[in-house]
């Protein structure tokens, strides 16, 4: 698998060899790595921005996910193989909710409809961390992953729209990559917090503070949907 997994990326070579680079990173292109860091720098406000907000998502995605079968057969006694079926399960439920939010952020705009998500994470936590049989559990990790993955599903967009032209690429993958960073030790966190707190409200009361603390963030901040990368003829004339 490991071997196979990595043929795709040969494909890499062919794009990087045939195909052209966009119209709007040609209009765009900094004339200078130098012009490059002046840029990141102007918008230092906005990048560390998006470094708390990514960090506190990979608090959401981790945070439901890393140690959930762990949490199933420990707490709730399933089996290895339901606990298999029921991942894919809810990985489906996370599709799902990335297809629908990822829509809705079209018509109601990006932070309306990641909160929307997030509320739905909010209100099933109950029966993803506490449902009393195995219907409950399943239907409770459904809905969570299609909550938490439909908020995901609108991030790419989210920060390629909030971050500067010229420095579009690294601000947002830098952003992306410095919360994973800091919101890696989630699952261990969690752990650590069973040991005083039990399995359940472990991960539920820090999901919780993390649902929260994602509302105010995105509330308080900022978006540009519907932005586009391109200048118009009148931009780009002399």
């Amino acid at each position: 698998m490991f071997w196979l997994g990595g043929v795709p990326a040969l494909l890499a070579l062919y794009i990087r060899a045939r195909v052209p680079e966009s119209e709007a990173w040609k209009q765009h292109r900094a004339p200078s790595v130098a012009e490059i860091l002046r840029t990141v720098a102007a918008q230092w406000k906005t990048f560390l921005y998006l470094i708390l907000l990514t960090t506190f998502m990979i608090f959401l995605s981790h945070g439901t996910q890393d140690l959930y079968p762990d949490f199933l057969t420990t707490i709730h006694h399933v089996t290895k193989s339901v606990t298999a079926e029921i991942s894919m399960i809810y990985n489906i439920g996370a599709v799902l909710g990335a297809i629908m939010f990822g829509m809705l952020s079209e018509r109601m705009g990006r932070r309306r409809a990641m909160i929307s998500a997030m509320i739905l994470a909010l209100l099933v936590i109950p029966f993803w961390a506490f449902g009393g049989s195995l219907g409950v559990l399943i239907a409770g990790a459904f809905l969570m992953q299609a909550g938490v993955q439909g908020a995901w599903g609108i991030i790419p967009v989210h920060l390629t729209e909030m971050v500067p032209n010229e420095a579009r690429g690294l601000v947002s993958g830098l952003a992306y990559q410095m919360g994973t960073l800091f919101g890696a030790p989630a699952p261990r966190v969690e752990f650590a917090l069973s040991n005083s707190f039990g399995y359940q409200w472990a991960i539920a009361g820090f999901e919780i503070f993390t649902i929260a603390a994602l509302i105010v963030i995105l509330a308080l901040g900022k978006e540009r949907k519907g932005r586009s990368f391109q200048q118009s003829a009148e931009q780009a004339a002399p």
